[in-house]
């Protein structure tokens, strides 16, 4: 077993430690081609890579995003995490996971009211030693303004900050890597579901300008997402791509919105192909890919690989609000 004295005294980095004692999950992540006849008769090829395999409890596009922060936390000596989200929120599981497996304290800033007995997510996050603070809708619209973040400070001691969703330039160099793992010249488009735009931004910044993605957002009024796009790159690597294209078609009403033929498609595909998909993020962009390949979107001879987000853990919550609707 290594030990934080032993490696120093050999010279290494505290980050040497970090690596040793919290290692990435296995990867790359497996990728797996789709067998559908809808497929097949449109000459496309549909490869899903999947992420949500990364780890139990931090999966999908969270870990990537989580790791680099974690990394920055733990050496610059921060104890305590505070991050922000919804009640239903993966990014606050998923903190809240991670903070437990790499020691450190966690802090979830919910938005709105506190309501009792608490969601399956955020039991989930309390369970994982997360402390739970509640802001009202009203202020927690001015969440990322310094005056906010310096008023939490005071209330709640020193903690290091990962925004919501946490979507910032770490994130984006944890998501870039993805690209790496690929043979990016076998596939014509790379997609991704969007929410602040974290992955799509890591992913373009990853990719050669001549390869292109597809970002599917789940938020209505999406036309926010290209400037936080622009927004994220910039502060990674002081550029902006033009090597995507937003797909605003296929958010069903919004976050969190859905329609029958939407659970109907997820439930569908769980049983075609084994793999489940959450109601908010990954099963909104397989319905726009089919839904594409229906109307002839793609060429045929189109190759395409998409990303399994993970979020699985949001299906318990949702089912808990809407009956249980998704195969879980």
């Amino acid at each position: 077993m290594f030990s934080l004295q032993g490696l120093l005294l050999l010279g290494y980095p505290y980050s040497a430690y970090f690596v040793l004692m919290h290692p990435r999950p296995a990867q790359p992540s497996p990728i797996q081609l789709l067998d559908d006849p809808l497929l097949e008769a449109a000459r496309v090829r549909l490869y899903l890579k999947r992420d949500d395999l990364l780890h139990p409890h931090i999966s999908g596009n969270k870990w990537r995003k989580l790791y680099y922060n974690l990394e920055a936390a733990r050496q610059q000596g921060w104890e305590r995490l505070l991050t922000f989200g919804g009640a239903y929120s993966n990014h606050i599981a998923a903190t809240a996971a991670a903070g437990r497996e790499w020691g450190l304290q966690t802090i979830g800033i919910i938005r709105g009211e506190e309501h009792l007995p608490l969601n399956p997510t955020l039991q989930f996050a309390r369970q994982q030693g997360m402390a739970l603070h509640y802001l009202d809708r009203e202020a927690y619209r001015h969440k990322d303004e310094p005056a906010q973040l310096e008023a939490l400070q005071q209330q709640l001691g020193p903690f290091y900050y990962i925004p919501e969703g946490g979507s910032n330039a770490l994130a984006v160099k944890g998501c870039a890597e993805l690209v790496g793992e690929l043979d990016v010249q076998q596939y014509d488009f790379i997609a991704t579901a969007c929410g602040t735009g974290g992955t799509l931004a890591g992913l373009v910044a990853g990719l050669n300008r001549r390869q292109q993605a597809l970002g599917f957002p789940v938020l209505r009024g999406s036309s926010y997402l290209k400037g936080a796009v622009d927004a994220l790159t910039e502060a990674y690597n002081g550029q902006c791509y033009q090597n995507y294209q937003l797909m605003p078609d296929y958010h069903f009403g919004g976050y969190a919105k859905w329609t029958p033929e939407l659970i109907n498609f997820i439930n569908l595909f769980r049983d075609k192909t084994g793999i489940p998909l959450d109601p908010i993020y990954t099963g909104k962009m397989m319905f726009g890919l089919y839904d594409l390949v229906k109307k002839g979107w793609f060429k045929p001879g189109t190759r395409l690989l998409a990303i399994h987000t993970g979020g699985l853990q949001g299906i318990k919550g949702f089912n808990e609000r809407f009956g249980e609707l998704v195969e879980g």
